[in-house]
C-alpha cells in the first residue's frame, strides 16, 4: 500500500512531509501546485501523515470519497520528469 496526498495540498505545499520521509519519495516540479508520493517508493512507514499541517495524506485504502480522484493523480505523476523533494 501506498500513501495519498489529496487536494488539502493543492496551493499549500508546506514541505513538512518532504522532511520526514526517509526514502524520499514525495515529488514535484516547481511549476507544481501540489505534492504527489510515488507509490513504487513508498514504503508505507506513514513518517508523512502527521506531520501534514493540512491533512492531506492518507493511506490508499482510506482517501475520503470526494478524494479518490487524487488516487490516480499520485499513481500517474510523471515521476521521471521531476525530482524528489519540495522543488519551489
Amino acid at each position: 500500500m501506498t500513501y495519498i496526498i489529496v487536494s488539502p495540498c493543492v496551493d499549500v505545499r508546506d514541505g513538512a512531509c518532504v522532511d520526514v520521509c526517509p526514502v524520499d519519495c514525495i515529488y514535484s516540479n516547481p511549476e507544481d501546485n501540489m505534492l504527489y508520493i510515488n507509490p513504487e517508493e513508498c514504503i508505507d512507514c506513514a513518517a508523512c501523515e502527521p506531520v501534514c499541517p493540512v491533512t492531506a495524506i492518507f493511506p490508499e485504502d482510506q482517501v475520503p470519497e470526494n478524494e479518490q480522484s487524487f488516487i490516480a493523480l499520485n499513481y500517474d505523476y510523471d515521476y521521471d520528469s521531476s525530482e524528489p523533494g519540495d522543488n519551489k
